[in-house]
């Protein structure tokens, strides 16, 4: 067979070249081989309620969504998802029109940019982002700039927006804003404040705004999430992407949706359509029924994890890192510069083998790299006994 590697030409093309297998693969497959305890990839090691897996055994076992569903999704989940918009957030959208279920939050990034960028295009992002972030932009011929979230120099925990960085980053070219609040992987929670001036920013600029919404229900403390699409102006320009995965611990089953106004959804809805056109018909049926779950499961749901985080940030700090303790999202940012360590990925890769745990080099979320060196993520949706493990480990890098 002839080897095609050797075509003068490279194989993959160069918008992607920079993209290899993720560092969720890598450091999955180290754990697998070590035999390490997993906080590095963000899967829960518990499925979600039964009552949700039998709704999908029982659409499975009725004939519901075996083929292929509507291509905007079944009537059911996108009339549940406008509900929960309606219930929650006093947002209201019309299922036939404002609605699109998408395969997970992943492809709902994809063809909300593919759709709406043409080659060129910049599109202004909070860094550290999400990976898959990077990759879609390119795909769909647009630069990215980032707007880096810095630890905050006043005391006070986590990271924050420098407001006037964003504005500077935002020119003549500037096509969108993707807004991830809560954030990942900072676990920064935008306040009323900052997504106001956001707001005002897109309006006055007359961006449109894609807004990734997953960890919504996942807030601790005094923290409040305020969806974008809220505010003033904001509805007519906003695409605010939704997920199941994240809010009910089903993250295999790909169930994620957007909601905006007609000409937005339309407009992504073309791009999805040759993306997977549907998917996961069966488990549709089922996330309808997890959103109109009584608000007791949220409020759960949100203590468990918040208990769990707490659990994981005062081992981290007993080990010796720097914690930055979450405000949302199931993930905790360390530094580990008081550890006398520096390197963010070598850290990661010889951290099974010292300690028995995989975790995440921050790095991979930022354009310059040296940017995010220092930084590590845990991730702490795992039952409580693996997480009580994962701290005793740990504290054998305080010596």
């Amino acid at each position: 067979m002839t080897d095609m590697t050797s075509s003068a030409r490279p194989l993959l093309n160069r918008r992607l070249a920079e993209f290899g297998t993720t560092i969720f693969a890598e450091m999955s497959a180290l754990a697998v081989r070590t035999g390490a305890i997993n906080l590095g990839q963000g899967f829960p090691d518990t499925d979600g309620p039964e009552e949700i897996r039998e709704a999908a055994v029982r659409a499975l076992r009725d004939g519901r969504g075996n083929q292929y569903p509507p291509g905007p999704g079944v009537p059911e989940l996108r009339t549940a998802v406008a509900e929960h918009q309606r219930r929650r957030y006093d947002l209201s959208y019309d299922p036939d029109t404002e609605v699109l279920v998408t395969a997970g939050a992943t492809e709902a990034i994809a063809a909300s940019l593919l759709a709406l960028l043409e080659p060129g295009d910049e599109v202004v992002a909070l860094e550290p982002y999400y990976d898959s972030y990077a990759a879609c932009i390119a795909m769909a011929g647009g630069k990215r700039v980032p707007v880096t979230l810095r630890p905050r120099l006043d005391g006070g925990a986590g990271f924050r927006l420098d407001l006037d960085e964003l504005r500077d980053a935002v020119t003549d070219r500037t096509r969108l804003l993707l807004i991830n609040t809560p954030h990942n992987p900072t676990g920064t929670v935008l306040t009323r404040a900052e997504l106001t001036a956001i707001a005002e920013l897109a309006v006055e600029r007359d961006l449109l705004v894609v807004t990734d919404e997953v960890y919504e229900h996942l807030v601790f403390d005094d923290a409040a999430h305020v969806p974008l699409a809220t505010l003033p102006g904001m509805r007519e320009r906003t695409i605010t992407i939704g997920s199941s995965g994240k809010t009910f611990s089903f993250t295999g089953w790909k169930v994620g949706w957007v909601t905006a106004a007609p000409g937005l959804v339309a407009a992504v809805r073309s791009a999805k359509q040759f993306l997977t056109y549907v998917s996961a018909g069966p488990f549709q049926y089922a996330v309808a029924e997890a959103l109109a779950l009584p608000d007791s499961y949220f409020s759960a749901f949100r203590e468990d994890m918040r208990a769990k985080r707490d659990l994981l940030a005062a081992g981290l700090a007993e080990a010796g890192f720097e914690v930055f303790r979450p405000a949302g999202t199931y993930f905790i940012t360390t530094d580990i510069r008081p550890l006398g360590e520096s390197d963010g990925f070598a850290f990661c890769r010889a951290l099974p083998e010292r300690a028995g745990v995989v975790a995440i080099p921050n790095a991979v979320f930022y354009d310059h790299r040296e940017e995010g060196a220092p930084f590590v993520r845990f991730a702490f949706c795992k039952q409580t006994s693996v997480l009580e493990e994962a701290v005793r480990r740990l504290k054998a890098l305080a010596g």
